[in-house]
């Protein structure tokens, strides 16, 4: 059974990702986390250091590596799907791609919220980081994340444990297990 995650910072990829992992008995494989250890330094500094283009290459083939993991839940970074590439490979993967939809708010509140984010994840774009940023950035990727995901799932004012249950449900739905 493999699953992938996919949403905005903040949509709680990562956190739920554990608990659908744990209930599945697989591994999570986080690809920024991947990225982080392929380049020696934290994304904030890929991207000052090298650029976004040298971070989506890294993100790409880091995307490639999770997916030949077999099975595994996939949290994948935010702008995974702003590569053409990637949503091909993902559609492609026969994996169960799952977006996490937040509202702009509660996705603000949430990076806001959350004081690693501020330091390890730069801004994308010149709004600075806050509300403005999130709904350019979500006009342009909600689109992306509906056109490779299986299942959307709403994730504001709901804690992780339901967001997961509903993943694992939608996995039992297509007869992938949970």
């Amino acid at each position: 059974m493999s699953v992938v995650l996919l949403g905005y910072r903040g949509s709680g990829k990562t956190t739920v990702g554990k608990i659908v992992a744990k209930r599945l008995g697989v591994g999570l494989v986080d690809t920024d986390s991947l990225i982080v250890e392929a380049a020696g330094m934290p994304i904030r500094e890929i991207f000052a250091a090298k650029g976004e283009g040298y971070f989506r290459d890294l993100e790409h083939e880091q995307l490639q590596r999770a997916l030949a993991e077999g099975h595994a839940v996939i949290s994948t970074g935010g702008g995974i799907v702003v590569r053409e590439e990637n949503r091909r490979l993902l559609r492609e993967s026969g994996r169960f791609a799952v977006y996490l939809h937040g509202d702009v708010r509660t996705l603000h509140e949430r990076i806001t919220g959350d004081a690693n984010s501020h330091i390890s994840r730069p801004n994308l774009t010149n709004l600075g980081g806050g509300l403005e940023e999130i709904e350019y950035l979500l006009s342009i990727r909600d689109p992306l994340y509906r056109e490779v995901a299986q299942l959307v799932v709403e994730t504001g004012g709901r804690r992780p444990e339901e967001i997961a249950q509903e993943i694992l449900r939608g996995c039992r739905e297509r007869g992938l297990g949970g």
